[in-house]
């Protein structure tokens, strides 16, 4: 009996094992190649992160009307740590957009979901939302994510597991009865019995969702599952350099009882997904990306937007100097994680004078010289080339008074290739009053999304000009405020817009946790990320129902013309 039982224990253990090896076996049927993929990859992964390679190279599809599909012609993306082409993205020419534009046109204004219509699949959203949480949240999954992540938006490992928490919470955030509840509506009593206003969040219906490269998974995941809990059928646009990720993340979806039909994931280049939006004409497209793509897209889609475009994010630390190892932590963390590669990243530090002997600038100096391309706590800048950031350096020295704190050398001992940047963390000082010189603030307000800061030094009376730059600056979606002092607080946080502001002494400018709402403010484009409020505001409009059932009063009688 013992035997017996032995015997079907490991048959049902082959079973497992053979079950579990056909789901990694992936037949390429042109190449007619075969790639084995490790057992320690993940049930639905096509990839493994640690053998996608120049000698082994990973291939990324489109999603489209229920099918993963190729395209005729595909690009080829570079290894930003070698050069190597590792990954083969099928990109869809203008000439293959039919399919996008049919499916995203069977989608109704009023959604595949609505308060009035179909509510069970707020239901089975909450449910996705569980099984994904529960399978993105075991540890060789985290791994996965964030190692992909790292191949190809290369950041430290514990950068990169931070955005793959983050996504995990955000998804057990929206379990059970909540995504359901981000469709709360109310009532107001009417004039007359049987009148009674309703309001309700509605979806779009059809729309659209372009994301950059710089948080592959948490950017693009939050905002998809965020237009699908509100009704609306989104069609997914990832940069093309770390659209592997999303490839990977909606086959977890798939595996979790997201519907093949409710989404469809392009690769691209711009033009053809600025073709693919003038002829589907979704309802309403999320951009997250620079200022110059936004404000293209705003035109050309006659406003039916919503954008987190680029911030030059301040920092004011204010006359109250203390804590001075943590806030230099604090600094180097917020200008040069992720390479500086963060639309929160600090772009410009305001320093009040007291902190010119605390020692905290040597600090900065000291933290960001432990930094190392081998951990990839400095890294390839992938949309700033070393030129730029050279270029750019020397303009600003050009200002009377303007000096290198720090940095300002282009990496050495790499192998990343030129078409992406290699810089060390730098950080320039450039006076206060040289900054608001008409010609030098719009030079010193550049963003450059890579390592590097801009540095200034304030007194007393001159809060009011720093307050003057803060107010000129045309993008306003992070800023910190370093001071415990109630009324430096009071006086900052009253005259400044900036849609997400940390203040105190802990300030920062960079992180977009899952509890609180990340995103611009001061434009009613605005969008935010993570929150129900985020959600809500993005992904749904008001629509107000009055019924009005009577009954009609017995003693009426037809009135006199009006």
């Amino acid at each position: 009996m013992l035997g017996r039982r032995r015997v079907i224990i490991w048959c049902e253990f082959v079973t497992r094992m053979l079950e579990s090896l056909s789901r990694r076996l992936r037949f390429e049927g042109r190449s007619g190649l075969v790639a084995f993929r490790w057992l320690h990859t993940p049930a639905f992964a096509t990839v493994s992160p640690e053998e996608i390679s120049g000698s082994s190279p990973a291939e990324v599809q489109n999603f489209v009307q229920g099918k993963w599909i190729a395209s005729a012609n595909s690009s080829w993306i570079v290894d930003p740590l070698n050069g190597d082409k590792f990954i083969k993205v099928a990109e869809i020419q203008g000439s293959e957009i039919k399919p996008f534009v049919e499916s995203l046109s069977n989608c109704p204004k009023h959604g595949l979901h609505n308060p009035l219509r179909a509510p069970e699949r707020y239901l089975m959203y909450g449910d996705i939302s569980a099984k994904a949480a529960h399978v993105l949240g075991q540890p060789e999954v985290l791994d996965f994510f964030a190692k992909l992540v790292q191949r190809v938006s290369p950041k430290s490992y514990q950068q990169a597991l931070a955005e793959v928490q983050v996504s995990q919470k955000f998804l057990e955030n929206f379990c059970g009865d909540q995504v359901r509840f981000l469709a709360r509506s109310f009532a107001v009593p009417g004039n007359h019995l049987g009148q009674i206003s309703n309001g309700y969040r509605w979806p779009y219906g059809p729309v659209a969702i372009i994301t950059p490269f710089n948080f592959p998974l948490e950017i693009p995941l939050l905002q998809l599952m965020g237009a699908l809990y509100m009704g609306n059928k989104p069609v997914l646009k990832v940069d093309s350099k770390v659209s592997i990720v999303m490839e990977q993340m909606i086959r977890l979806l798939h595996e979790c009882g997201l519907p093949a039909e409710d989404v469809d994931f392009i690769n691209s280049d711009g033009i053809t997904m600025n073709k693919l939006l003038l002829e589907a004409n979704p309802k309403m497209t999320l951009f997250t990306g620079s200022s110059r793509v936004a404000e293209k897209l705003a035109a050309d889609l006659q406003g039916r937007i919503k954008l987190e475009d680029a911030g030059f994010d301040w920092k004011i630390l204010g006359p109250d100097v203390q804590e001075v190892d943590y806030i230099s932590w604090v600094c180097d963390q917020d200008a040069y994680a992720c390479s500086g590669q963060k639309c929160s990243a600090q772009s410009m530090l305001f320093m009040h004078k007291n902190w010119s002997s605390s020692g905290l600038l040597e600090k900065m100096k000291g933290l960001s010289e432990r930094r190392r391309l081998e951990d990839l706590t400095i890294g390839p800048v992938l949309t700033v080339t070393t030129a730029s950031m050279i270029e750019h350096m020397n303009n600003l020295l050009n200002i009377p008074g303007s000096k290198v704190l720090f940095g300002g050398e282009p990496l050495e001992n790499h192998s990343i290739p030129v078409i992406y940047g290699a810089f060390k963390p730098t950080a320039v000082f450039v006076p206060l009053t040289e900054i608001l010189k008409s010609g030098n603030f719009e030079l010193v307000t550049k963003e450059i999304f890579g390592p590097f800061q801009v540095v200034t030094e304030y007194s007393e009376d001159q809060l009011e000009l720093v307050l003057e730059a803060c107010e000129r600056m045309n993008a306003h979606l992070t800023a910190a405020v370093v001071s415990n002092d109630p009324l430096f607080l009071q006086e900052v946080l009253g005259r400044s817009v900036n849609g997400t502001t940390y203040a105190g002494i802990r300030a920062r400018t960079t992180g977009a946790p899952q509890n609180h709402w990340f995103g611009p403010a001061g434009d009613p484009r605005g969008a935010g990320i993570g929150t129900p409020e985020a959600i809500k505001l993005v992904w749904s409009c008001h629509r107000e129902v009055i019924y009005d059932i009577g009954p009609v009063p017995k003693n009426w009688a037809l009135p006199s013309a009006t």
